[in-house]
């Protein structure tokens, strides 16, 4: 996978969501590479390298060992890592599969359905399903702009994409062509039967203003998994790492220094 870095010290690595690669975390990376060697990585499919007859199919799952794979091959793991949205979820998946790679987990506003015991699983109400079934295929027919418009206002809100910075426009351009296939491949349902398998130290960020079903997934894995912490970004949505990255960085900084510090308790 292609990857930046920046900074000497413990490896922190970052995985981004939906639309995005490693250019998303440039407000990290500046940061935090005082303290930490930061490495943001763009998953297979994403920008900068375009895909090829040969490329693998676009998968959550295999993204989560992907992301394993990387940290092993890096050779300075284990590694903190943090995932953004459906990078949240890829995130988990890596740290409960591969635990022995993974130092910390920090989850932004993690993406995917929940699993509640006793309980259907969650799902996304139809209308959305139905907007983000017309935000692909508008991208599909050519109208980037206005599918992209339609599936960030989505997940953040109203307006979100209006007031974007042209980086931001740009970088989920670059991506609007693995939209249609992560709706194809829609992330599983969190339980807290998986959560038991995550064995390191989580800490769960969500922005004030993120959408409820950010919000509702953070509670749950909040009350599932035994060493957790939750912090939410005050007045900050969806990319509350952009929106507010003083804020979100103190919250990562204080959070692995404090699990190092019970490490060594």
């Amino acid at each position: 996978m292609p990857y930046v870095v920046a900074g000497e010290g413990e490896l922190l690595l970052f995985v981004h969501g939906s639309l995005c690669d490693y250019r998303y975390w440039q407000p990290q990376l500046q940061g935090l590479a005082a303290r930490y060697r930061c490495v943001a990585v763009s998953l297979t499919h994403y920008w900068p390298v375009t895909d090829t007859p040969s490329a693998a199919p676009f998968s959550w799952s295999r993204h989560a060992d992907e992301v394993a794979e990387f940290i092993e091959r890096f050779g300075a793991g284990p590694a903190h890592v943090v995932g953004h949205s459906r990078g949240g979820c890829v995130a988990f998946h890596c740290a409960r599969r591969h635990g022995q790679l993974v130092r910390t987990l920090t989850l932004a506003d993690p993406g995917g359905p929940l699993q509640i015991a006793g309980r259907p699983a969650a799902r996304l109400p139809e209308t959305v399903n139905a907007l983000r079934a017309r935000a692909a295929k508008l991208i599909e027919a050519g109208e980037v702009e206005a599918g992209l418009q339609l599936f960030v206002d989505s997940v953040s809100r109203p307006g979100f994409w209006a007031r974007s910075t042209p980086a931001f426009r740009t970088m989920a351009t670059d991506n609007a062509h693995t939209l249609a296939r992560q709706f194809r491949d829609p992330l599983p349902a969190y339980t807290s039967e998986e959560a038991a398998q995550v064995r390191c130290p989580v800490l769960l960020i969500d922005g004030e203003k993120s959408p409820d079903m950010f919000r509702r997934t953070a509670a749950a894995l909040a009350s599932w998994l035994p060493d957790a912490r939750r912090e939410t970004v005050r007045g900050a949505s969806h990319g509350m790492n952009l929106a507010h990255p003083a804020a979100f960085n103190r919250y990562i900084d204080e959070f692995i220094r404090g699990a190092g510090a019970a490490g060594q308790g």
